[in-house]
């Protein structure tokens, strides 16, 4: 990791000390920050009328992935969608119901993922790439603007067991009963999602974050086979075409073992930490090799007041000097006070 280096000022920051540089203050944006918390999205999502339509109508995804820059002056800003749409471009049936979430056509052996897609479908992958390069356009030119998608375990869950369950038991099952097919699922993910990456940083994404919102629930062996492995993949097919990408990497869950060996054999620039995480033991493992992107727990924002001041406070010096964007533990929660963000932004940049 660099130290300070020259200065940030009308740089990107969050972009800077993604290249390794120890900020002169502390960038943040956080996860769902464009959500239902915000009367301005609830609105917009309302006039959408369903979720999907959301998501791929780029007027609709370039304001909503706008609002709360306006609102708060985040660092950066993170690309309206879901992870869920690869699989959906990739022809998996999917919708989202409201108060119980995504339900998708199941894929459970290799008869139904040869029957799928071998790549993304343009017609619906074009209208998110679109939007990603309008909200480059309009965004701030020192706002950084990050791309997603979801890691290949994490999207492979929801495609197995057709909607999120308590532990994703559906598909540990699969991967252990039938791991050609499981592997062959994986396989998929992972050159369409490097691809999906690829489209948004050549739209205009400076960053771009890999999310493995399960990766919790895998034993070490399988975290490595099923988790890292997929993501080093991603990580070296973008890099092969856009080499300079920045990509981070946000496994929830894992092990302070797992997220150095992950950082190790992936190359990622940097790691989101949730809320459970040993920051100063993190710190010493990896802080040198990769930025540090967490890690308040979102219920202390929804708790406010003098716990919210600690905590904000705690996370700052236990990250001083070290190359670290402000972020939750996991996404902001819809009952989120506005007041209370507001809080933890003016305490956080003093």
């Amino acid at each position: 990791m660099n130290g300070q280096g020259k200065s940030e000022a009308g740089e990107r920051i969050v972009k800077h000390v993604l290249d390794g540089h120890v900020a002169a203050r502390t960038p943040i944006w956080m996860m769902r920050q464009a959500g239902r918390y915000l009367p301005e999205y609830r609105a917009v999502r309302e006039q959408a009328g369903d979720f999907l339509t959301l998501c791929y109508t780029p007027d609709h995804a370039v304001e909503v992935t706008l609002q709360p820059i306006r609102r708060f002056g985040f660092d950066a800003a993170i690309l309206f969608s879901d992870i869920l749409v690869v699989p959906h471009a990739l022809g998996v049936d999917l919708s989202f119901e409201a108060g119980e979430g995504p339900r998708l056509s199941r894929t459970t052996n290799l008869t139904e993922l040869n029957a799928l897609r071998d790549d993304l479908d343009p017609s619906r992958i074009e209208r998110v790439l679109e939007a990603v390069g309008r909200i480059r356009e309009e965004l701030p030119r020192e706002t950084t603007l990050l791309g997603f998608c979801g890691a290949p375990w994490t999207v492979a869950t929801y495609m197995v067991a057709g909607r999120g369950t308590p532990d994703q038991g559906p598909a540990r099952l699969a991967s252990l009963t039938d791991p050609a097919f499981f592997q062959a699922l994986i396989d998929r993910l992972v050159d369409t999602s490097a691809r999906y990456l690829i489209g948004q940083l050549k739209a205009g994404a400076d960053a771009v974050q890999i999310f493995d919102s399960w990766a919790g629930v895998l034993d070490p062996e399988s975290f490595r086979r099923w988790s890292i492995e997929p993501i080093r993949r991603i990580v070296a097919l973008v890099r092969a075409e856009v080499p300079d990408a920045r990509i981070i990497a946000f496994p929830k869950g894992a092990t302070l073992a797992g997220l150095t060996e992950l950082v190790l054999a992936t190359g990622v620039n940097a790691v989101g930490l949730d809320w459970t995480v040993e920051r100063r033991d993190t710190r010493r493992a990896v802080g040198g090799r990769v930025a540090l992107q967490g890690n308040l727990d979102p219920l202390v924002l929804i708790a406010g007041g003098a716990a919210l001041d600690a905590a904000v406070d705690a996370l700052v010096e236990d990250f001083r000097g070290a190359a670290h964007i402000f972020n939750l533990g996991h996404g902001i929660r819809p009952e989120t006070p506005i007041a209370h963000v507001e809080r933890m932004i003016a305490r956080l940049r003093g």
